[in-house]
């Protein structure tokens, strides 16, 4: 049977997602031995739910991330106003077809965001960001995918996807992130009973 791919759908704006991306990492040979291909895939967490851009990020929505965060293992910065993140994920979608620069372009921004705590809608940011892998942010004109991004969002939400991360297990969302233990379990079940048929 050929090689499963789930689709993880995630906004660089959400710390849950980030602690997801830390500990898939720290899963890799167990994907490999699953063979299991994750694709990443964006969306705008603030068309899908309640977060609202600039909104200050404290309280319980705050505690709850620096706890999962602490219990997954996982050192984060959370910003203090959630971001505007949609020109950042307009850059993912554009660099689609050329993975190695899309998996390093999540990684850079990523880390800005959740690791250096840099202010990802900041003037001139991203064109920084992009300047550290040698991308030209011009040329991938990420604006232009701001309404390609809103319709994946809305495709996520009609398959039943309203909380981010989610992995897509076949046509189920499967929400959140969990220790890896359990993430290997989820995980290896379903790539058995998938090659069970």
């Amino acid at each position: 049977m050929a090689r499963a791919t789930v689709a993880v759908h995630y906004d660089f704006a959400s710390t849950l997602c980030y602690v997801a991306h830390r500990v898939m990492e720290r899963m890799a040979p167990d994907l490999a031995a699953f063979e299991i291909d994750l694709v990443w895939s964006p969306l705008d967490l603030t068309e899908l739910s309640h977060w609202r851009r600039g909104a200050r990020l404290d309280g319980e929505g705050r505690d709850n991330a620096l706890r999962v965060a602490r219990e997954l293992g996982v050192s984060v910065r959370i910003p203090a106003a959630w971001p505007d993140s949609r020109r950042a994920l307009g850059v993912s979608l554009a660099l689609a077809g050329d993975p190695p620069r899309e998996v390093a372009w999540r990684e850079r921004v990523w880390s800005a965001l959740h690791e250096e705590g840099r202010v990802l809608d900041a003037p001139g940011e991203l064109e920084s960001l992009a300047a550290d892998l040698g991308l030209d942010l011009a040329a991938l004109a990420p604006e232009r995918r701001l309404e390609e991004l809103s319709v994946r969002t809305e495709l996520a939400r009609e398959a039943g996807v309203f909380a981010i991360p989610a992995f897509m297990l076949g046509g189920w969302p499967i929400a959140g992130i969990q220790t890896d233990d359990t993430m290997r379990s989820l995980l290896g079940r379903w790539a058995a009973r998938r090659a069970g048929g």
